[in-house]
């Protein structure tokens, strides 16, 4: 489905609850699940209305920050829509919803958002995956086109470095799922020997009230101290089976790939 259900009512920022899901096939299999939870926020919304439940650019036991995103600026949606006209995208007229994880106590690592920039009849006109690395860089990838729509997979060719177990090649396959109360993002590496790793987040959505922020928290206290933990703990394990390691290359050129 291209458009998302129930678009032309009013926009509020929702709460995700659900689980992170990680699958290494090769040379050694590796998995993981973990319970998570993160924002959709619809940024246009959030820009004329703000969000009661959830501070802004301040501290709080929750909290979203526009320097997060993009080249850290105070306008994360700025930044968004610069991106997308520069790339040609001069549709992106509706809602811009942001799947990412808040701030717990002041800090946060996210090591993937997405970016849903639908159009004005609630299409999909672009997705943006902006990736962060534990080596403070960062790079986006562009879905665009007229095979855009969510329940399709999407490629783009993998060119910017995440883990030091996984070479700087092959390509991304990308499914995007999303209805009023659920949204799904996966994410599959594939490599020149076919696919290596597959991995998910998905949750129910709610309105993300200051209820909900407090439960969210209380839920999970420690998480974004949980998040850096696993990833040291994944690689880690990932050593200890002698997976090889592969050396970390300059970043791409350019911020944006296609």
């Amino acid at each position: 489905m291209n458009a998302l259900p129930g678009h032309a009512a009013p926009a509020v920022p929702l709460l995700g609850r659900g689980v992170v899901l990680h699958r290494r096939l090769r040379p050694r299999v590796n998995a993981f699940r973990y319970g998570t939870a993160f924002l959709m926020l619809p940024m246009r919304s959030l820009a004329a209305a703000g969000a009661p439940g959830l501070p802004r650019n301040r501290f709080g036991l929750l909290s979203f920050h526009d320097a997060d995103h993009g080249d850290g600026r105070p306008d994360a949606l700025g930044w968004l829509l610069e991106l997308l006209a520069a790339e040609g995208v001069d549709d992106a007229d509706g809602e811009v919803w942001l799947h990412t994880y808040p701030r717990v106590l002041g800090y946060v690592f996210k090591p993937v958002s997405f970016w849903h920039c639908h159009r004005a009849d609630g299409s999909l006109a672009a997705l943006v995956a902006e990736v962060n690395n534990t080596f403070g860089e960062r790079h986006c990838y562009l879905l665009t086109g007229p095979q855009l729509a969510y329940g399709r997979e999407l490629t783009a060719r993998k060119v910017f470095h995440v883990s030091p177990f996984c070479r700087v090649e092959g390509r991304y396959r990308f499914r995007f799922m999303r209805t009023a109360d659920r949204v799904v993002a996966r994410i599959d590496h594939d490599d020149e020997a076919g696919a290596l790793l597959q991995t998910s987040v998905s949750g129910t959505l709610e309105p993300l009230t200051p209820a909900a922020a407090r439960r969210a928290f209380w839920g999970q206290p420690l998480m974004t101290l949980g998040v850096i933990a696993r990833i040291h703990w994944q690689a880690l394990r990932l050593f200890v089976k002698r997976v090889p390691f592969a050396s970390k290359p300059e970043p791409p050129e350019r911020f944006v790939t296609r």
